[in-house]
């Protein structure tokens, strides 16, 4: 299976990419983790990808589709791949289609932006031993406090007004590309809005598989 992942901050597609990576058998790769592993090997794409970050700019297209060829080509891709965080673009997609790498599926876990609001904004994390918690879905069994003793913070990202900005922003990234897989008989939606192992049997039924 050759896959890319869509999904808005707060759908689950973390957990959803490594059900999928498990059950395929294929890696699971995101941009963030090829950019790293291109400048830590010193390939001639990772120099010149961090010569860009080195002054906090973004890495131009070209760069970011080359270091994507050169992943996709690595051994552990011959079965398949699921691409994260890529392409992020229209430009992307069409440099993607133009170096011949096909994909057969593009999976967007779809939630509504009302949900994501309330889930991400109810999070509060342990200041002592990093546990998540949820203030409706996965409450503390004591108020401001996790059982280890250490207090309970919300992050600053996951304000109402900065989680807003941070859909609102993705929505406007992905709409494009979404209508361009749309059109190419591509995009499978999933119901976000279910139990984990239920959002997981619609994936494999969507891509005809079982568990």
């Amino acid at each position: 299976m050759r896959l890319i992942l869509l999904g808005p901050p707060g759908a689950g597609k973390g957990t959803q990419a490594e059900l999928i990576r498990d059950h395929f058998q294929i890696p699971h790769i995101s941009t963030g983790d090829m950019l790293r592993a291109a400048r830590a090997n010193r390939t001639a794409l990772g120099l010149e990808a961090q010569r860009f970050m080195d002054a906090g700019e973004l890495v131009p297209d070209p760069v970011v589709v080359g270091i994507v060829r050169e992943r996709l080509a690595e051994p552990d891709c011959a079965q398949g791949f699921l691409l994260d965080g890529f392409p992020r673009t229209v430009e992307q997609v069409k440099a993607l289609e133009e170096s011949g790498v096909a994909i057969d599926a593009v999976l967007s876990i779809e939630v509504p932006k009302d949900l994501l609001v309330e889930r991400m904004t109810g999070r509060r994390l342990c200041k002592k031993c990093g546990r998540v918690w949820h203030v409706s879905f996965n409450p503390s069994p004591q108020v401001d406090q996790c059982p280890c003793g250490g207090e309970l913070y919300q992050r600053s990202d996951d304000t109402v007004a900065t989680v807003g900005q941070r859909l609102d922003v993705y929505l406007q990234q992905t709409s494009p590309l979404k209508d361009w897989y749309q059109a190419r008989g591509l995009l499978r939606e999933v119901d976000g809005n279910q139990a984990i192992d239920k959002v997981f049997a619609d994936i494999l039924q969507i891509l005809g598989e079982t568990r």
